[in-house]
């Protein structure tokens, strides 16, 4: 369950943006946005849902792609490039992601809360990486901080310190006890600059069983769909075990709810069996027909079919699913039905979330999300700047109330993160000068 996710100096955000699913104090109403995990004797609360409004080119997606990046460097366990054709350009290049508007050298910050097997994770990344654009620069990891249940457990900056291993005892690897002083001597004189100390000595020496917790669910519970491609996780989603009882049952009534035409719709491997295809079946012809669904149905079913894998192993798994444009060619009852269903209290058993950005205003409505549910992201020259509805509070003249029409006040530039647009000036100069003959 994520908590929190931190990041400066990324891409278009030149500042610290701070994107919290922690229930915003003295928010009423939409209890069942409400989710509760036990830390030890304390109970720990955030929100199942989130969506985010602002508009092109503000920053929206550089959220996610955050996200994105800061997950795949985890996940590799280092600061150097990597050639995963499965992660996205910058997860890929990280010469990309600076701030390009700095004109001195600044580190870019991340940092993550998440809650798993009842355990508070904080870990933070301070990396130098140099300049925009430069490939060729010595990076350095200058900060490195992880903390169990609120404890510290290790710090790297100039030097690697550790707190008290007695919050993580019972993960500590078998016999630490007795080489502890070798194990933090090694692991003090083997830091590499660009190696994650996390991925690499403390997984190791100290706890593989702990990094094990962290790696499962940044790699099977933190469900990121960067622009709005999910192509590449449906096979890892799909067990073929399961295929057949999954897909025609499943997905079949939810696809006809959906409003397809009585024509099935199945994953078949392809013929050199590197992906499944999915495909439109024809019963009742010679032999059947399968015919690509690129060929026949519309990008919107296609997409909702290849979405209902990740959003089911989510709502199993209790993760968390963030989803560049969710609404892309699908109708908004149909999204709304599925942040209906993650505030279903019956269906989400496990906790899972669902966070995705969107330009449709349909969803600004108190019925469907609270204040603390709703992000903007403005940008100026320089910056964006990422905040919430209910940082407006609820008393004085920008106070915002439960029962106001949260829509109405968007588009009157009541919240920011948006401004009156108008071609026509340019174009009828365009016009004017290069008339058609």
């Amino acid at each position: 369950m994520l908590i929190t996710f931190t990041a400066k100096n990324f891409k278009s955000f030149k500042n610290e943006f701070i994107f919290s699913m922690m229930p915003a104090p003295k928010q009423k109403g939409l209890d069942c946005s409400l989710l509760t995990e036990k830390i030890g004797a304390k109970k720990c609360k955030a929100l199942c849902s989130s969506v985010i409004y602002g508009l092109n080119a503000s920053g929206k997606t550089n959220v996610i792609e955050a996200m994105e990046t800061f997950k795949s460097i985890i996940l590799r366990g280092n600061i150097r490039n990597s050639d995963d054709k499965t992660v996205h350009t910058a997860g890929n290049m990280l010469e990309l992601i600076p701030n390009n508007s700095c004109r001195e050298k600044k580190p870019l910050e991340f940092s993550i809360k998440f809650i798993e097997n009842s355990i508070l994770f904080e870990y933070s990344l301070l990396i130098d990486i140099g300049p925009f654009l430069d490939s060729y620069y010595k990076r350095k990891i200058l900060m490195e901080k992880l903390s169990i249940n609120g404890k510290l457990i290790f710090n790297r900056e100039n030097v690697l310190d550790f707190g008290n291993f007695k919050v993580i005892r019972k993960y500590l690897i078998k016999g630490f006890e007795e080489n502890r002083n070798g194990a933090v001597s090694i692991a003090k004189n083997s830091l590499n600059e660009e190696d994650l100390f996390l991925m690499n000595g403390f997984k190791t020496m100290f706890s593989l069983k702990l990094v094990n917790i962290i790696t499962d669910w940044m790699e099977n519970k933190f469900i990121i769909i960067y622009k709005n491609d999910c192509l590449h996780l449906i096979k890892k989603y799909l067990d073929s075990s399961e295929q057949s009882e999954y897909m025609k049952k499943g997905i079949q009534d939810l696809v006809r709810i959906f409003g397809v035409n009585p024509n099935t719709l199945e994953y078949i491997p392809s013929d050199d069996d590197s992906e499944n295809r999915l495909c439109s079946i024809f019963e009742g012809m010679d032999k059947g027909s399968a015919i690509s669904a690129e060929l026949f149905e519309s990008y919107g079913t296609i997409k909702f079919v290849n979405m209902l894998p990740l959003i089911l192993s989510t709502l199993q798994n209790g993760g968390t699913l963030v989803i560049d444009e969710f609404d892309a060619s699908l109708h908004p009852m149909v999204i709304i039905n599925i942040i209906n269903i993650f505030h279903n209290k019956h269906i989400n058993i496990k906790n899972a979330q669902l966070i995705f950005n969107t330009h449709n205003p349909i969803f600004l409505n108190s019925h469907i999300f609270r204040r603390d549910e709703v992000k903007f992201v403005k940008r100026n020259s320089e910056t964006s700047t990422q905040y919430t509805l209910s940082d407006f509070g609820t008393a004085g003249q920008k106070g915002v109330r439960k029962n106001e029409d949260y829509m109405k006040n968007y588009f009157s530039n009541e919240y920011g993160a948006i401004k009156n647009i108008d071609f026509a000036p340019i174009l009828e100069n365009i016009m004017k000068l290069y008339p058609k003959n």
